[in-house]
């Protein structure tokens, strides 16, 4: 350990050196100063801008959250420093030269509020407008008709390049495993409790989302299909403003939800707290026709199933900051959920055998029932160390998660040559795991000389895991007995990291950002039942680049590459059985590597609003769903694995148009490109295939206050592992309403409104034949009621946690 410490102080000592090395000075003009209100509070994220006398732009920038901003320049102008933020008045100074080792500082500028009080402020927005930044792209959800009466997971599906399955898992760009942060923070669930966790959070809380492609070294290796950030609505100056919700959804069952925001802020503290409650029903119909090639001919089981699932989910989010200083802030984030699932399924199987003139039957009834909570726990400290933007930050996160699960399997066969009679065998199941995950991290940005910006950081993470899964079996109306696949799984991971990035330009039209981070891993997975650990420790180091090149004030091109991990997810490392059925089973791989790849992307965008994408990656040990079938046994097992090699080559292009004031549409495309190889077995799967995602969102103003929105969506088929999946396509719609000076709103919202998302798939490899379809109970309707409340001074809403990784991998 001594010596892997050393290494990453070396590592990171030399970066330092390279970047300060770098920094060579070239002399530009420095414009600083702070944006203030009438009540000397910060104004976050004001435009600042040079404007010469005939109104052209020469340079500009934006404040940060406290309210500074600096502008640097290489250009000779006479120039008006203007300053403007939505809901102000704007500032324009007096005339002054700009011009190379010019320094020029205006101090604390106050700027004047356009409304008077709480009660005035209206939101007129009826799409979301979309930000591209040379990193990231911002969708503005606040005051949208996609924040009424929506919640934190649809909104996530429909931004750019994002689509959620029928089970709740993220896909960015045509890849899986994003990592979903709130307020830079991780959510440390599971992909299950996470879509839950969303699902319970109403989307008019949210101020925007950020999806972060590829993400920079200051972010954490994992995950392949990079970050979505959520930044929930803050209150930043005195005053106090929330809203309470009530609604529900139905879909041939009826679920209740609730809510309660609350944000207080009174000199230099301000806290914000949100509770809300979730019931989420859902039914599942599958077919499953399977194919087993004996001696004697084919045997052909045709498997018809409902699963009837009922998750209830409360769950708090709070949080505290206080301003110790002008330069330095603390503060203290919470969130709590308890949720419990109930799962009932029914199937009937019936068996054609050759030879046979008489068919043969299975019936399952499965009852299972869990309950999953969650404490987070972060603590967080920044500190400005100079007007320039210098500054540092500190996290301090606790995760404890422990969950409960039992599931009873019941079983009847009938051999169908005697249909008066039939043997029975039950399955028992209890599952219980827990998890502890602690991480530190520290953060530096330093202001280099020649407008360059260095940016280092350090971060660690504990991880145990204690999964323990009981199997036992009765036959006919014998006793339950042990079942050998029981297993007691202890897992250990240390993670050690450091990263340094440099950014700066080359030219005016030119900039760039380089970084590299290294990541040190110790894991043990420890299977007590069967005596059996297993060791891993492995260091990588993982480079980023960005390069922006401006090639006039209408279009930019934004290069980047990038390479990342994707760890395990813990419970897919525990050698487990788990059985779905009395034909298909579940199980875990102890043997299981990190996936890793390495990603380029070209972003063209035109007038700031038209972006124009390609990428490619690839990726090495690629998770993937495995499928094996016993002829003889005749049963499927399926597990995860790593593929060889995983290519894909992507485009992307997102097109809003504003047709009419009161009619506008966003749009977009996307192809891709996929190519599978690996040795399965005796076999070796080589398969491609083109496909493609078409998403069109229409947004109407109507008389009266009425807002209405069209979504519609449409993926073509693609690869699924062994096998692929059909196309397929749905239509959503809402609709809003505002009352009593928008103190009141109505949202209904419809979902899949023909009836249209059923998946049909297939998986044909080696002496595996099986198709299945299924629909999941996503026709529906869910309506909303809230109520907004406010006190105190005006006010303007505006928009740091270190363990992101860790809570993807959870499941």
């Amino acid at each position: 350990m001594k010596t892997t410490n050393f290494i990453f102080l070396a590592m990171l000592t030399y970066l330092l050196g390279i970047s300060n090395l770098a920094a060579a000075p070239k002399e530009v003009a420095k414009i600083t100063g702070k944006v203030a209100d009438q009540k000397g509070q910060p104004v976050a994220y004001a435009n600042v801008a040079l404007i010469q006398e005939d109104g052209a732009l020469v340079d500009g920038a934006v404040s940060d959250e406290n309210g500074v901003f600096l502008i640097e320049s290489t250009k000779t102008a006479k120039v008006k420093l203007v300053v403007s933020s939505i809901g102000y008045e704007s500032f324009t100074s007096e005339p002054f030269d700009l011009a190379p080792g010019v320094s020029k500082d205006f101090g604390d500028l106050s700027i004047s509020d356009e409304m008077t009080g709480l009660d005035e402020v209206t939101v007129k927005a009826s799409r979301p407008e979309i930000i591209i930044e040379p990193d990231k792209t911002i969708v503005n959800v606040e005051g949208t008709v996609m924040a009424q009466g929506s919640n934190a997971l649809d909104v996530i599906g429909r931004s750019p390049g994002i689509y959620v399955d029928q089970e709740g898992n993220i896909n960015l760009n045509g890849r899986s495993g994003a990592t979903v942060m709130i307020n830079d923070r991780p959510t440390y669930m599971s992909s299950t409790d996470l879509a839950n966790f969303l699902r319970s959070m109403p989307a008019d809380n949210i101020k925007s989302i950020e999806v972060i492609n590829n993400p920079s070294s200051r972010f954490d290796a994992e995950g392949s299909a990079g970050v979505i950030n959520i930044q929930l609505k803050k209150n930043s100056v005195d005053g106090v403003f929330g809203n309470v919700q009530i609604g529900g959804q139905y879909n041939g069952q009826f679920a209740p939800n609730t809510g309660l925001t609350l944000n207080v802020k009174k000199g230099k503290l301000s806290t914000n707290g949100t509770f809300n409650y979730n019931e989420y029903a859902v039914y599942n119909d599958i077919s499953i026709n399977r194919n087993f090639t004996l001696e004697e001919g084919v045997s052909n089981f045709n498997q018809d199933s409902r699963i009837n699932s009922r998750y209830k989910t409360p769950s708090f989010n709070g949080s505290a900051n206080y301003e110790i200083n002008k330069n330095q802030n603390i503060g203290l984030n919470v969130q709590a959920s308890a949720s419990t699932d109930i799962n009932k399924s029914t199937s009937g199987t019936v068996i054609t055998n050759p030879g046979q003139d008489y068919n043969s039957f299975i019936e399952s009834y499965n009852d299972a029932e869990g309950s999953r909570n969650r404490l987070f726990t972060n603590l967080h400290y920044d500190a400005k160390l100079d007007t320039l933007g210098s500054k540092i930050s500190a996290d301090v996160d606790y995760t404890i998660m422990d969950s409960e699960s039992s599931s009873l399997l019941d079983n009847m066969y009938w051999s169908g040559d005697d249909q008066a009679s039939a043997s029975t065998d039950k399955i028992l199941t209890l599952n219980d795991m827990y998890y502890t995950i602690f991480t530190a991290k520290t953060d530096f940005t330093k202001m280099l000389k020649g407008g360059k910006t260095l940016e280092a950081g350090l971060k660690g993470s504990w991880v145990q895991s204690d999964n323990d899964l009981d199997l036992s079996r009765a036959e006919d109306e014998g006793p339950f007995v042990p079942d050998p696949n029981s297993n007691q799984f202890i897992y250990n991971e240390n993670v050690l990291a450091a990263y340094a990035s440099l950014k700066g330009s080359f030219s005016e039209k030119l900039s760039y950002q380089a970084g590299l981070r290294g990541e040190y891993s110790d894991i043990v997975g420890n299977s007590v039942t069967l005596n059996q650990i297993n060791k891993q420790n492995y260091f990588n180091l993982f480079p980023s680049f960005f390069v922006q090149q401006k090639v006039s004030e209408k279009y930019q091109i934004v290069y980047n590459a990038n390479r990342r991990i994707t760890r395990p997810n813990y419970r897919l490392l525990n050698p487990f059985v788990y059985y779905i059925d009395p034909l298909t089973s579940e199980q875990g791989n102890p043997n299981l590597k990190p996936q890793y790849s390495t990603n380029f992307e070209m972003n063209h965008v035109v007038n700031g609003s038209y972006q124009f994408t390609l990428g490619y990656s690839v990726t090495e040990d690629t998770f993937m769903q495995v499928f094996e079938q016993d002829q003889e046994e005749r049963t499927t097992t399926t597990y995860t694995d790593n593929f060889d090699q995983t290519r894909a080559a992507n485009f992307r292009a997102i097109v809003p148009v504003e047709i009419k004031k009161w009619w506008s549409t966003s749009n977009m495309l996307q192809v891709t490109y996929n190519q599978f190889q690996t040795q399965i077995g005796e076999n070796f799967l080589d398969v491609d295939q083109v496909s493609y995602m078409v998403r069109t969102q229409q947004n109407f103003t109507l008389p009266k206050g009425f807002k209405l929105e069209l979504m519609g969506m449409y993926l073509g088929p693609q690869i699924w592992g062994q096998g692929s999946i059909g196309g397929f396509g749905w239509v959503d719609a809402g609709v809003t309403k505002s009352l009593m000076k928008d103190k009141l709103s109505i949202a209904v919202n419809g979902t899949d409104l023909f009836r249209t998302q059923f998946i049909n798939a297939k998986v044909q490899f080696a002496d595996i034949d099986t198709s299945f379809r299924q629909y999941r109970s996503n026709q529906g309707v869910r309506f909303t009621l809230k109520y907004n409340f406010s006190k105190g001074e005006s006010f303007r809403v505006r928009s740091n946690s270190g363990s992101t990784e860790e809570r993807n991998r959870l499941d």
